[in-house]
């Protein structure tokens, strides 16, 4: 009887761990983000393609091997293969073949376009990488406001707990003819005020968790909640310069790699455009034998000798001469140093973007953290007045309008401060991520 007890004990307590739900911080949520978002799988999927074409332009610079065989039956009047004279016999005879050809000069095509489906995989790790940390960080915005809502509902709670407090307190002052009946009118607004915006902040909560969920690519069904989110941060200015910042930056960052390898691309397609004018030179060789005999019932040399002595070889050079193939080759040259001039304007463009970015990311962390410290000030002046004015409140020395307007202060402060640590923390890790670190750590 006790080992039933125990295992139904340990049942139970199983079952209840297993419905607790799971609660996610910021790191699983990116991780789970960039596991599950369509276009990070879809560039690992082009990725293996680019792979693929890299595997096969490097096979197209190695000989072509080919072997054939053939067989025929020949009724009615033709060619002896031993006399190499006219008969009327009907006669059967087959062919084996091997021949292989190389391309020794195309003008360098072959290599360059190697050479492009080679820099396109490198391209295709720097996009993934991209996508990558556009999730991460798209992920990691929307949680951090999932995060401030989820403050907020705490925050606007409190001051609605306050309000109905102060109600009840005035309603006794009232029956003790301490307190007139507008101030208990007004308290009770104040109240119907809070609970309002109470629920408002509520709903505000429910939708940064389904745009969490959205960006996370997470089952909308299934309930998400989030963990707590360290704000003991040293909130501190950055004395890096942008442009030091955007110097090294271009040496790692996944959007400057990528505007880098887009412009070798374009190069070698211009390359390989040049390249396909030239004449083609092609050498060929092979081997060949076989095999024939009448049908008439007559003997016949055996086919392991004629296999034997009936074996050729050859072996022979090819020019080809690109003369008029309806302005293909022209039109394709054109057309690739044009793509080129457009790969060299979006460098330079990506280049401009990324400095304005980085520029923007430090002056918006360096102003977030003064705004955190002036906020920190103000609600610290504002909870001490606000504590003031409830006594002076009780003491009958100020109106319960001027409550009203000390207790939303204090509210709008609290926000304020909230709102000014969450944005100081994102910009910091997005400076962060400009300096060389990735925003999931290992």
């Amino acid at each position: 009887m006790r080992k039933v007890t125990c295992v139904f004990l340990l049942l139970s307590i199983v079952a209840t761990l297993w419905s607790q739900t799971k609660v996610w911080t910021l790191k699983e949520c990116m991780e789970y983000a960039v596991q599950n978002n369509t276009r990070v799988s879809s560039q690992e999927a082009r990725n293996k393609i680019h792979t693929q074409n890299y595997r096969e332009a490097i096979a197209r610079l190695l000989p072509s091997v080919e072997a054939d065989v053939s067989a025929n039956f020949n009724f009615g009047r033709g060619l002896d293969s031993e006399t190499n004279t006219y008969t009327d016999i009907n006669s059967f005879g087959n062919t084996y073949g091997i021949s292989s050809g190389v391309v020794l000069f195309d003008g360098l095509a072959g290599i360059t376009r190697a050479r492009i489906q080679k820099v396109n995989a490198l391209l295709g790790k720097h996009q993934l990488q991209e996508a990558k940390d556009l999730t991460a960080y798209e992920t990691m915005e929307a949680f951090f406001n999932t995060f401030y809502y989820r403050e907020m509902v705490e925050l606007a709670r409190q001051q609605w707990q306050e309000s109905s407090k102060n109600l009840q307190r005035t309603q006794r002052m009232e029956e003790l003819g301490l307190k007139a009946s507008p101030d208990v009118a007004e308290l009770a607004a104040k109240e119907a005020a809070d609970s309002y915006n109470l629920t408002r902040q509520k709903n505000l909560f429910q939708i940064s968790i389904i745009r969490l969920k959205e960006k996370m690519y997470f089952p909308i069904e299934e309930e998400l909640q989030i963990a707590g989110y360290d704000t003991l941060e040293m909130i501190a200015k950055t004395e890096d310069s942008p442009i030091n910042i955007y110097q090294h930056a271009l040496l790692f960052l996944p959007t400057a790699q990528v505007a880098n390898a887009s412009l070798r691309v374009g190069e070698l397609s211009y390359r390989a455009a040049k390249g396909s004018l030239l004449p083609t030179l092609t050498a060929h060789g092979g081997i060949s034998t076989g095999f024939a005999r009448f049908m008439d019932g007559s003997e016949y040399i055996p086919f392991s000798e004629q296999f034997k002595n009936k074996r050729g070889y050859y072996v022979g050079f090819s020019l080809s001469l690109p003369i008029f193939d309806g302005l293909a080759r022209v039109s394709n040259l054109k057309r690739s140093k044009q793509e080129l001039v457009i790969a060299r304007n979006q460098k330079e463009e990506t280049r401009r973007t990324l400095y304005s970015d980085i520029e923007q990311a430090v002056a918006d962390m360096n102003g977030q953290a003064d705004e955190f410290y002036q906020a920190d000030r103000q609600e610290e002046a504002m909870n001490m007045a606000h504590r003031l004015n409830l006594r002076k409140y009780e003491e009958g020395l100020i109106n319960a309008i001027e409550l009203h307007t000390s207790a939303n202060r204090l509210m709008q402060a609290r926000s304020e401060k909230l709102n000014a640590r969450l944005k100081y923390s994102l910009k910091k890790r997005l400076v962060d991520y400009y300096r060389g670190e990735p925003f999931i750590c290992e």
